[in-house]
């Protein structure tokens, strides 16, 4: 595609990534085949094509509208058409360009500023696990909108995490919500590394990865929440204490996965992080990465998995942002599980999207249904339980069925109990 930048983002480090990407699409619109919101909308300026070509213009010099804004605000920021294009286009980096851009020209309604504040603040927040407890204990009274928002409080299994020490070392992201909505994640990943032998660090002051302020256009932000993750990692990844040094950093919430994945390219133009950035980048692993290793560890102590039914839903950052496909399915099915796929549309995304579920409600209920039907085509009650590997999928499909939705690792975990 033919790109002739504005002056003033010739010679800009944003100007250049982003022409780089824009020459590299040929217009061929295979990707809005595989657009979520496209197949809901059926718009042209609501599939990634369409989104391109608006970038393109404001890149160009053309003055984006409040129009320019809601069109890329209704990107789930999937990467299904990353997966889709033939011809390697990276929309996901450009598409954060591009909201940035049109952020900074276009002002929004004061009352979407502050939800998108209240997200960004609220959801990294130390007050958020004191608000969520409180949000549980008043669960039954909440209404439907807001019941949907809070899980069930957890049960005594998710302060249970395992003691023992192991010559194997990985260290493990929490992330921001996860601890305080469903810890149990958290804790049944250090039993099951525990039982294949695999002791779980947790360095004290990391948080959230960075992914909700750069969706939601705080990129500095976003920036300085990689930083800091990285200075509490450092001497854990360096082998600077007693602890000695981790194999890989782990993390079990894919949307946080692929953006530790990318720290070293968000970071590559800061001479004081860019290495570190690299480094940890390329020790980012989703738990699923370990399956092949943990299977043969832990197919003897399984009880209880033979024969289970489960529906298998992989996250949109799982297969699109960090192209992982089928790995888990085989990994539990050579546990025992009996594992099935959507019936259609397995490749889409489910609506959650990080905060996409707050700030677009009708799209991601729409894709919420669209994603269950598929899922279990009889209705609930065939499958044991659907399962996931991200939270923000795991609550927002549980808010549309009775059938159990866990991550992938709870299973594990219960079997190996």
């Amino acid at each position: 595609m033919q790109t002739n930048l504005a002056a003033e983002f010739k010679g800009t480090r944003e100007g250049a990534e982003a022409e780089a990407i824009l020459r590299k699409c040929v217009h061929c619109g295979f990707c809005t085949a595989t657009c979520p919101t496209y197949q809901l909308l059926g718009d042209e300026l609501d599939g990634p094509r369409g989104r391109i070509y608006l970038i393109k213009q404001v890149l160009e010099g053309e003055v984006p509208s409040r129009a320019t804004q809601l069109h890329l605000d209704r990107c789930l920021s999937c990467r299904n058409c990353e997966t889709t294009c033939p011809s390697g286009v990276q929309y996901g980096h450009l598409v954060d360009i591009g909201r940035k851009l049109v952020e900074e020209r276009v002002e929004r309604p004061a009352g979407e500023r502050a939800v998108r504040w209240l997200l960004k603040e609220g959801l990294t927040s130390p007050l958020f696990a004191p608000a969520m407890k409180l949000g549980q204990l008043a669960r039954p009274l909440l209404p439907g909108s807001l019941k949907s928002k809070v899980p069930a409080p957890p049960g005594a299994r998710a302060g249970l995490w395992p003691q023992s020490t192991h010559k194997r070392k990985v260290l493990l992201l929490l992330g921001c919500v996860q601890p305080a909505m469903m810890p149990n994640i958290n804790s049944a990943t250090a039993r099951v590394l525990d039982a294949a032998g695999i002791q779980t660090l947790v360095a004290d002051g990391a948080g959230c990865c960075g992914a909700i302020r750069t969706h939601l256009n705080d990129i500095e932000g976003g920036l300085s929440d990689m930083r800091r993750n990285i200075d509490a990692w450092w001497p854990l990844v360096d082998g600077l204490t007693s602890a000695g040094k981790v194999e890989a950093i782990v993390i079990n919430a894919s949307g946080c996965g692929v953006t530790v994945k990318e720290y070293g390219h968000a970071l590559a133009h800061d001479p004081e992080y860019a290495e570190k950035a690299a480094r940890v980048s390329a020790l980012a692993k989703d738990v699923s990465e370990l399956l092949p290793d943990l299977v043969p560890l832990l197919a003897k102590r399984m009880h209880g998995a033979r024969g289970r039914k489960l529906a298998w839903h992989p996250s949109c950052t799982l297969q699109h942002g960090q192209q992982l496909r089928g790995g888990v399915e085989r990994g539990l099915r050579e546990l025992g599980y009996d594992v099935s796929l959507a019936s259609a549309e397995g490749h889409l995304c489910c609506g959650s999207a990080g905060t996409f579920s707050v700030l677009q409600p009708a799209l991601a209920y729409a894709l919420r249904d669209r994603k269950l039907a598929g899922l279990e085509p009889a209705g609930p009650g065939v499958f044991d339980a659907i399962i996931s590997a991200n939270i923000g999928c795991i609550q927002h499909l549980q808010s549309g069925t009775e059938t159990p939705v866990r991550h992938w690792v709870e299973v594990v975990d219960e079997a190996l109990a």
